[in-house]
């Protein structure tokens, strides 16, 4: 058993745990059981996910193996970059051999280069000459024009044309509006369509952006660069202006992967190669349209229902309807909402009426993401205007939504409400809202909404989320302890029922599991389930090693990143981990401590166990305290994802993930019984019956 233990590693590294996960979206294309746009749209998935994994973490790695001192971490950057590459090709092996095929049997025919028929293309020239070439712009690269600054992951089509009598031949980069649509229509028959793509349209009619000149021939391209934020918060000066100033330095970040159309010659990619001072490795050779992610417009445009996932209709429970008085019915209990299956509704709308309602004092918010046309946001503003007092945490370092989040600060500012930015050095990740009434007799209390994910109406439709609604006095104080910690930077603060990040959240979440070791040696009973996107902080994974020697069962739900080694003989046997991956995108945090065979401590929350998490971010995870709702969680969600495995994968010591059920998805799957249970008012009627909330609890 030892000799077992030591030939497996002690960590799985990030990188390639996450390569692991985006391969598992790359398997959902793959997956015939799954409409069949669907699996268009998780193809597209699988390349915004490359993009972000190659703008952060390939970034930091190549700075990385820039210094001297980090030379030994050399091997994992090119292990990860191999798996990148076979990832790429398999991608669009996908699309070639699979998608495009199958699209084809319905009708929906892409027309590749050189497939364009003259009628076609005679219709595409009027339409290149209207809608296109105005919008082109060429840059000449010679001696007079240095290469150009490119655009980070914008299309470019680099163009090699013909000199004068006895001169080299000239090459020229055309960059491709962002504004101008990837995908384009060429006709539609009865239920299908033919499409084909902007950049083959743009190359056939090239001549006519250079005239007098001969094409050679024309290749797409597009670069990704480093786009992490470093912003030193610490020096003097305004946050906004140098996040402002850090995003623009980002347009010349460092390029750290090219993707050209296979076909360009070899010369032409070790000439951009050497004007982007990029490595061999980082180039990738595409079979087919640059750039996947733009795939995803043809959902729209075949608009075929047939083809995806059926809509889903969310229930909104008793008493929290757009018209019902939300205050009153959650002074009288509390209430649990799981999102997308039932409404997110009710979150606006508990906003809304604090917005328009006079005995509302305040409204305090945290806002990490949300929607471009935000009605929470508008909420906010409007109940500034009403001259209430507003305060809105807006973190502006959430990743790639910084200039979103800037515009918002603003024009909260602009209505009266005080916008702040969190205690410096830390994200602002909690998801929050607390609401001060006057009541009765002029009694203040507060209300407040908790949740795992972002005020984002447009995301809680497909990420799977929890909401708790509560007046509860204990919790709801605690909720207004965290806003005064980011208000106030109150730097030892003691939180009753909430465990908050940077201050004590690691440390309770290792004497939850160490509790749960002891309870278990002492031959008690004892059990840890926990749901997160990722798992990488090493204090978590030693305490969880520790229970798991100890005898306790470990059940973990781990959408992405795990670096933990499950079922090593004598070190973590008793630890079980699946993914779970499907119609909607797992973003819950769930956790649950057998608690010595008591009551079972049940928490939520905005926190992964990450370091990050932990030591670098504001997060809160709240306990849920009323026992009918506590109940609803274990027999309702945690046991659909203990015993539904259509939508799950069993991870192994080898680092492999297996399908958890013997015949695959076509087991029945834990979002298959949340749409079940969504599709039935009777039981979204029952749980929403409450019982009063007893004195002093």
């Amino acid at each position: 058993m030892q000799e077992i233990a030591a030939a497996l590693p002690e960590r799985f590294e990030r990188e390639l745990s996450w390569l692991d996960f985006n391969g598992r979206v790359l398997g959902l294309a793959r997956e015939r059981s799954v409409p069949l746009l669907e699996r268009v749209r998780f193809l597209s998935i699988v390349s915004s996910n490359l993009d972000e994994f190659f703008e952060i973490r390939v970034a930091g790695l190549l700075q990385q193996a820039e210094s001297a001192s980090a030379s030994a971490g050399n091997g994992l950057l090119e292990e990860v970059l191999r798996r990148a590459h076979a990832q790429v090709a398999e991608q669009y092996r996908v699309w070639r051999e699979e998608l495009s095929p199958a699209l084809a049997a319905e009708g929906v025919l892409a027309r590749e280069k050189g497939e364009l028929t003259a009628a076609e293309l005679e219709g595409l020239g009027d339409r290149f000459d209207r809608e296109i070439l105005p919008a082109l712009t060429p840059l000449a690269v010679d001696p007079a024009h240095p290469f150009p600054v490119l655009t980070n992951k914008n299309l470019y089509l680099a163009v090699r044309l013909a000199g004068a009598k006895g001169a080299p031949a000239r090459v020229a980069v055309v960059p491709v509006p962002r504004i101008l649509p990837r995908i384009l229509v060429l006709g539609k028959e009865g239920r299908g369509l033919r499409f084909t793509y902007l950049s083959y349209v743009i190359k056939a009619f090239l001549g006519r952006l250079f005239p007098g000149l001969k094409v050679l021939g024309a290749w797409a391209f597009r670069i990704t660069r480093n786009s992490d934020l470093y912003v030193d918060e610490d020096e003097e000066g305004n946050l906004i202006e140098a996040i402002e100033e850090e995003i623009h330095r980002l347009r010349k970040g460092a390029v750290v992967r090219l993707e050209i159309s296979g076909d360009a010659p070899e010369d032409l990619v070790a000439w951009l190669r050497a004007a982007l001072d990029l490595p061999a490795e980082g180039v990738f050779r595409i079979d087919g349209p640059v750039n996947l992610l733009r795939l995803g417009a043809l959902i729209d445009a075949v608009a075929r229902p047939d083809l995806v996932y059926p809509p889903l209709q969310p229930s909104v429970p008793a008493g929290m309807g757009e018209g019902d008085n939300l205050f009153a019915r959650i002074g009288r209990g509390d209430v649990l909402l799981h999102h997308p299956y039932e409404s997110f509704s009710p979150v606006v709308d508990f906003i809304r009426q604090a917005a328009r309602d006079p005995e509302v004092v305040s409204i305090k918010l945290t806002l990490y993401r949300t929607s471009g046309d935000s009605p929470v946001v508008e909420a906010l503003k409007a109940a500034a205007e009403a001259g209430k007092q507003v305060t809105a945490l807006i973190e502006l370092r959430a990743r790639f939504d910084e200039l979103n989040n800037i515009a918002w600060a603003r024009q909260l500012e602009e209505s009266g409400a005080h916008v702040v930015y969190g205690l410096v050095g830390y994200k602002t990740h909690c998801k929050a809202c607390l609401v001060v009434r006057r009541e009765k007799g002029g009694v203040l209390r507060r209300y407040a909404h908790l949740g795992t994910g972002n005020y984002n109406p447009r995301t809680a439709k497909v990420y799977t989320d929890l909401s708790l609604f509560t007046a509860d006095p204990e919790l709801t104080a605690d909720v207004g302890l965290l806003f005064n910690v980011l208000t106030g930077n109150l730097s030892s603060p003691s939180f009753r029922h909430a465990l908050v990040a940077p201050f004590d959240l690691q440390r309770r979440m290792v004497e939850l599991i160490d509790a749960e070791a002891a309870a278990a040696r002492a031959g008690r009973p004892s059990g840890v389930f926990a749901k997160v996107n990722s798992l990488v902080d090493p204090s978590v994974i030693d305490a969880l090693q520790r229970a798991s020697q100890a005898g306790v069962p470990i059940e973990l739900v781990v959408r992405g990143i795990c670096c933990l080694v499950p079922g090593v003989p004598g070190r973590s046997e008793t630890i079980r981990v699946r993914s779970v991956l499907g119609r909607f995108l797992e973003h819950s945090r769930i956790f649950r401590f057998l608690n010595h065979g008591g009551e079972p401590l049940v928490y939520l929350g905005s926190a992964d166990w990450m370091q990050r998490n932990f030591v670098r971010r504001v997060e809160c995870v709240f306990p849920v305290r009323d026992p009918s709702l506590r109940r609803r969680v274990e027999s309702e969600v945690i046991a659909a994802y203990l015993g539904r495995l259509g939508d799950a994968t069993f991870l192994g010591p080898d680092g492999a993930h297996v399908p958890a059920a013997p015949e695959g998805r076509d087991a029945p799957g834990v979002q298959d019984a949340f749409l079940a249970l969504a599709a039935k008012p009777a039981a979204a009627d029952k749980r929403a019956k409450f019982r009063p909330r007893k004195a002093g609890r």
